[in-house]
């Protein structure tokens, strides 16, 4: 028969009141002390543990606690307890602090007779442990039990003695504003415990280890989803809705994760991440609440749905929402009435495209299976998403108006924003998603969505209010994978955005001619971007790329600035569009007539500059990434083109005239594969393998480097003097003014590729 006990009280010497218990002893059937690790849901358990503890012992109003039943085998005097570890640990730790504190610890007393038959260390230690007592203004309890000499230093291999000190210093922490006197009283008041248990000593039946066994397959710890319930229930028990979350939660709202449950066939863990969702956006949501990092689901519901947070009642009123808008609804086909799949679709317009790398378009899903989830440092469910679950969930329940339109509008703030998408600007992004969907208002610049895609959908609305037979041209051009709503690159003219449109499509999707499309690109004018947050103080510049692999680069370039900032840009393609669509020819076609025609012009006129070699020379252009970094800020004669996923100067790149060079000769063995790196303003030289030698390009022409010593030193002396170059090394390009700056009157790449050939053949 079960007795109720106080932990002091278990050590009865009274015979009558049953078995005597002269010291508990934790068999070694028993695993480690658990309640001292670290981890999310144990340190919720330590804490919840603890708080329930200090409401027992601390002024003024003291509540008593039954920590249920304790079973255990008394074996001469030893209680051994079979379940009830981890409490029985907690009170002697507990003992321990407050008769310490108290100044009344006593090693003698019966109650210190407690010990781990798991492991001799974590025995000596209770040993040790009951005759030590910390100063009265220790701050760091553990360090100070650390730092005495009868701390063995092989203890901290021991996972139970490492548990428990670290519920000590959670201990510390909950009951060192406590009276320690008062305390300890209520503590060791054996007439009236203010912390009990029911004590059930167990008969013989068979060992142990058998019994530990049987109990322990016949019962089963409750589910983070059955503990977050009843955390939750007690959260919100003042609340008129609690009744009604209690029935809802197991009938109306499992009946909607049922579809989305996992491989066990529980809808625990998909409830709990939709859960989460709509506590974050609660979060987001409540100017009082400030950034917290508590990991703990139930600690967050607290401080937005709890008694202390006045925007309670909008809280509860949104979670109701958010759950009772899937009941008896057909979310798949919620969601793809709205939503196409990452791709094109064929330009229609008629649904948005979501371009996640999630594929699925029902975000409640994708919410259920990931959200709070983490891949390679990121949310595997984003902060995107997030926003435009929000926007559904908001449509649905306020039946808004132009919900297609105002979807798409967000969708493409998300996607312009990728920068932006962080954790402290989701106030700002939630409250201006809000409004958008409920009120049709756009974001104002600020600490929300990116300021050129502001702009954007801000040029698009006045574009679409004066010219709405376009609606459908328009989406189709917003819904391109490259473009993905961001259309600052794009002249928005109502009488040929159309055909516009057609000739970009077919642009992008003949990727084989994308090299002949760069070039064609500067047949019409200087398109490219500078890179950088200072446009007029940059180092680089964006173009497009030639390799389909790299086709982002497209996006790169047409993108993510305002409209003034792209005006140079979005001319010349609007130029070179039409073009494309005013010729007959086969796209192929069109692109070599227009290179060749424009390079005669230049050749008549004897203008050479740089645009002039980026377009007769495809070598020129064959950097994967587009980004060209030029000495002084100044597109010329000295240039570094990156490869294809690369964006800085930390890595190996290119001279585009030096490999240009290399690859006219043939890419001959004689001449070293052309790899640099290093800032852009150190010299580069093609270098001739047997000598040394190095030919720079620059400025004015090409400056050549000999060799140290020696016969070759001699053979490069002669071979300046046959090709009439002077002491200094320079062969000067021919060159002449045009718009006041020095333009090259012959081909340097001839010039350059004669000159190393003339090097080669002296045996250089």
């Amino acid at each position: 028969m079960s007795r109720i006990e106080s932990f002091i009280s278990a050590f009865n010497t009274d015979a009558a009141a049953g078995e005597l218990v002269q010291r508990i002893e934790i068999p070694l059937i028993q695993r480690d002390y658990a309640q001292g690790r670290h981890g999310v849901k144990v340190d919720e358990i330590r804490e919840s543990f603890l708080s329930v503890l200090h409401d027992a012992l601390a002024e003024p109003n003291p509540q008593r606690v039954s920590l249920d039943f304790i079973y255990g085998e008394i074996d001469r005097g030893t209680l051994q307890p079979l379940d009830g570890q981890q409490r029985l640990t907690t009170l002697f730790l507990l003992h321990w602090y407050l008769a310490a504190r108290a100044g009344v610890l006593d090693d003698t007393e019966p109650w210190t007779r407690f010990s781990y038959a798991t492991r001799q260390s974590a025995r000596r230690f209770c040993e040790r442990l009951v005759t030590a007592v910390p100063p009265s203004d220790v701050e760091n309890l553990s360090g100070w039990i650390v730092d005495q000499s009868w701390y063995l230093f092989v203890w901290r291999h021991d996972p139970t003695i490492q548990a428990m000190l670290v519920m000590l210093d959670a201990i510390h922490q909950q009951f060192a504003a406590v009276n320690a006197v008062v305390a300890w009283e209520r503590l060791a008041d054996t007439a009236e415990p203010a912390v009990s248990f029911h004590l059930l000593p167990l008969p013989d039946m068979g060992s142990a280890e058998d019994l530990y066994i049987k109990m322990n397959s016949r019962g089963k710890p409750l589910s983070d989803f059955e503990n977050f319930k009843a955390h939750f229930e007690k959260i919100i028990e003042s609340s008129s809705s609690a009744s009604e979350f209690a029935r809802k939660v197991d009938v109306d709202w499992v009946d909607v994760f049922w579809h989305y449950r996992g491989d066990d066939d529980l809808v625990d863990d998909e409830f709990l991440r939709y859960f989460e969702f709509v506590t974050e956006v609660c979060e987001w949501s409540d100017p009082l609440l400030t950034s917290d990092s508590e990991p703990s689901l139930v600690k967050r519901a607290e401080r937005i749905f709890g008694n202390a947070n006045p925007s309670r009642a909008e809280h509860l009123e949104f979670l109701f929402s958010a759950f009772d808008v899937w009941v008896d609804r057909d979310i798949p086909a919620t969601f793809n009435q709205v939503f196409g799949k990452n791709s094109e679709l064929n330009g229609s317009g008629s649904k948005v495209p979501l371009f996640f790398r999630d594929t699925d378009v029902n975000l409640f899903e994708s919410c259920c299976r990931s959200y709070g989830l983490r891949s390679g440092g990121g949310r595997q469910f984003t902060f995107g998403q997030t926003l435009i679950l929000l926007a559904v969930l908001l449509h649905i329940t306020h039946a808004t108006e132009d919900f297609p339109h105002r979807i798409r509008v967000l969708r493409n703030l998300v996607e312009g924003s990728t920068f932006e998408m962080r954790a402290e600007r989701m106030p700002r992004l939630i409250a201006d998603t809000t409004r958008l969907i409920l009120a049709g208002e756009l974001p104002q610049p600020g600490n929300s969505f990116s300021l050129p895609q502001i702009d954007d959908e801000e040029a698009k609305q006045l574009f679409r209010a004066a010219s709405p037979e376009i609606e459908k041209v328009l989406n189709g051009l917003e819904d391109h994978p490259l473009l993905r709503g961001s259309l600052n690159g794009f002249e928005l003219d109502v009488t040929k955005l159309e055909t516009r449109a057609g000739a970009f499509r077919e642009v992008i999707r003949s990727d084989t001619l994308w090299s002949d499309v760069a070039g064609a690109l500067l047949t019409i004018g200087e398109y490219q971007r500078a890179r950088g947050r200072d446009p007029k103080n940059t180092r680089s510049f964006q173009f497009v790329t030639p390799y389909g692999a790299n086709r982002d680069v497209w996006r790169l370039l047409l993108t993510g600035a305002t409209q003034k900032a792209l005006a140079p840009t979005n001319r010349v393609l609007a130029d070179f569009l039409d073009n494309i669509a005013d010729r007959p020819s086969h796209l192929a076609e069109k692109l070599r007539d227009m290179q060749s025609k424009w390079l005669a012009e230049r050749e008549a006129a004897l203008e050479f500059d740089w645009r002039y070699y980026m377009v007769k020379y495809p070598d020129m252009r064959s950097g994967g990434s587009g980004i060209y970094f030029a000495e002084g800020g100044e597109l010329g004669y000295s240039l570094c083109n990156l490869r294809g996923g690369t964006t800085q100067m930390n890595s190996r790149y290119r001279d585009p005239y030096l490999l240009t060079i290399w690859r006219q000769l043939g890419e001959p063995s004689e001449l070293d594969d052309p790899w640099f790196i290093g800032h852009e303003r150190n010299p580069r030289y093609l270098t001739l393998t047997a000598s040394g030698t190095g030919i720079q390009c620059f400025a004015d022409g090409y400056r050549l480097s000999g060799p140290a010593e020696g016969e070759p030193l001699r053979v490069f002396d002669d071979a300046l003097l046959e090709l009439g170059i002077g002491d200094d090394g320079i062969l000067a390009v021919a060159q002449t003014a045009f718009r006041d700056r020095q333009v090259d009157t012959v081909d340097r790449i001839e010039v350059g590729t004669a000159l190393v050939r003339a090097l080669i053949s002296k045996g250089l």
